[in-house]
Parts: C-alpha cells; sequence; structure tokens
C-alpha cells in the first residue's frame, strides 16, 4: 500500500500528545485547467476541481474510500476515524502517513480498536457526499455531550458573512466544491474546500484534535445543507452554533433541538433563518423591511 522509501517525516516530535506525520513529497493539484466551448461557441481555457479516491487505513485495516479534492488528507483521516467512533484518544495515535503516489492515509494506532469489526459491519447510507456511509460507532457519546450556550449577535453575523466570502479560492476558481469554516464570532479561524461537505468537516475535526482546541466559543459554517450527519459531527466537535447558506432537514433540526445547537441556515447577504435558538441570537442590526410586492 504504502511504501516507506518514498515518503518524509514533516513533523515528527510535535509533542508526546501528537503522531508523527509522514508524508510522500508528490504534491496533489486542487484544480486543473480543460478546455471547454461556451455558449458563444467559443473555445475557452477553465479549471474544474480535481476529484481523487483517498483510502483510508487503520492499524493496516482498510476502513473506508472516500472521494476527495485531496487539501490535508492527513486531518481528514483523522477526522473521519474520531468522527465515526474508531478512534477516541489522542495519545494512542503514533503516526499518520499519507502517501498519494497509492492514494492512501493510514492512521498507525498503540492499541487495537476495541470492537473495529462490529462496527464496520454497521453501516448506514447517508445524503453525504465524497462519503455516503455510517458506521457503529457514530452514534457513540451523544448523550454525553453538554454544549454551552452562546451569545451571538445579528450584526456578527452579517460580519462574518461578509468576512468568509474572501476564503472560498477553489469555488471561485473551479466551482464544483464546498466549504465549511470554524469561526470566533466574525473571525475565521480556518477554512476547508472540498468535493464534499462531510470531508471538509472532518477535516475541521482533525486539525482541532490535533491543535487539542476546543470548540465551546465557536462558530462552524458551511456552504452545504444542515443534515442530522452534519449536526453530530458539530457536536462531536463541541461546537453550539451551526451556521450554513443552505437549508436544514427535518432530522438535521430534531438533533439540533436535542443536542441544544443553535441552528441558522439559509444565511447569505443580508438573510437568515434561525431554526432553533432564537433566544441566543440579539437582533441588533434588522434591515429595513422590503416593500410589499403589489399585484
Amino acid at each position: 500500500m504504502i511504501s516507506a522509501s518514498n515518503v518524509q517525516n514533516e513533523f515528527p516530535a510535535l509533542s508526546q500528545h501528537k503522531p508523527s506525520l509522514i508524508k510522500t513529497d508528490t504534491d496533489v493539484p486542487l484544480t486543473i485547467a480543460v478546455n471547454a466551448i461556451d455558449e458563444n461557441g467559443e473555445r475557452v481555457e477553465k479549471h474544474i476541481a480535481c476529484e481523487r479516491p483517498l483510502t483510508v487505513y487503520l492499524n493496516w485495516r482498510p476502513i473506508v474510500t472516500l472521494m476527495t479534492l485531496g487539501a490535508r488528507a492527513e486531518s481528514l483521516a483523522l477526522g473521519y476515524l474520531k468522527n465515526q467512533g474508531f478512534i477516541s484518544d489522542l495519545k494512542q495515535l503514533e503516526s499518520v502517513i499519507v502517501d498519494w503516489d497509492v492514494n492512501s492515509a493510514a492512521i498507525i494506532t498503540s492499541e487495537s480498536t476495541a470492537d473495529l469489526e462490529e462496527k464496520l459491519s454497521e453501516k448506514t447510507v447517508t445524503t453525504g457526499c465524497g462519503q455516503g456511509t455510517v458506521y457503529g460507532g457514530f452514534m457513540d457519546g451523544l448523550d454525553d455531550i453538554v454544549l454551552p450556550q452562546p451569545q451571538l449577535k445579528q450584526s456578527m453575523i452579517y460580519s462574518l458573512l461578509k468576512n468568509i466570502s474572501a476564503y472560498n479560492e477553489t469555488y471561485k476558481n473551479a466551482g464544483a466544491v464546498h466549504g465549511c469554516g470554524l469561526c470566533q464570532d466574525d473571525k475565521i479561524v480556518d477554512f476547508v474546500e472540498d468535493v464534499g461537505r462531510h470531508n471538509a468537516v472532518d477535516t475541521l475535526a482533525g486539525e482541532m484534535w490535533l491543535k487539542q482546541d476546543t470548540g465551546n466559543n465557536k462558530l462552524f459554517y458551511t456552504t452545504g445543507r444542515l443534515t442530522s450527519e452534519m449536526v453530530i459531527k458539530v457536536a462531536k466537535m463541541g461546537i453550539p452554533v451551526v451556521l450554513s447558506r443552505s437549508g436544514a432537514t427535518q432530522m438535521g433540526l430534531e438533533l439540533a433541538q436535542k443536542l441544544g445547537i443553535t441552528m441558522i441556515a439559509r444565511a447569505k447577504g443580508r438573510h437568515f433563518l434561525i431554526y432553533h435558538g432564537a433566544e441566543n441570537v440579539e437582533l441588533d442590526a434588522i434591515p429595513p423591511k422590503r416593500p410589499a410586492k403589489t399585484s
């Protein structure tokens, strides 16, 4: 799968609680240039998003193959395994090996994963683009999650929406990707784009885990819809607020209500809808009402 002869140790001594990261020196492009014919019949050169498989291994056991853009594969693999309930203790991680020559990411731990085969046998097909399957450990620990009650302002939401528009570089260049952001007030702490919104949230989860960052003072932004799976992942990251440019599903809303997540969707420009947690949002920048339409 992964050859030790063509990899390099990028940061082997981060700390005793972080794994060593071994990566090939092969760069993968996020977009490629192609030719297309426009509406005027003219040939133009445009960029499209790359899409490639990444097989995630846990102690050399293949777990899943994700279709991904290819950015930050080590964090994507870690976040995926953590969110799915395969690993939970950062101290167990020994190394992360990413080899794009064979499209693989291997996570090596000091201990075997409890009930691994049982978890792998329990699959649920989901709406997740780029993934589409959750395993038996995905729902573990939800009843133990206690999220803080956030205090938000409408003006802060507007400022955040304005600021975050500068971060979707791949989308502006090629389209066909989702973006997810880890935010604090109206500042963007981290932003990830991928062909699947679940890849993007898992990548952020992996980054937070490696940095041992907490989500209690954060807000999670996504361009994708707020399904049950997205809400669960955000809750596992300890983040009390989700903000989406898209809409929400029934089960996504029900889980937000159960878990105490403030859910704001259809957020674009000066518009948004608070589906849950309206008491946590101070409406301090109400825009002028639109004039009524006349027949």
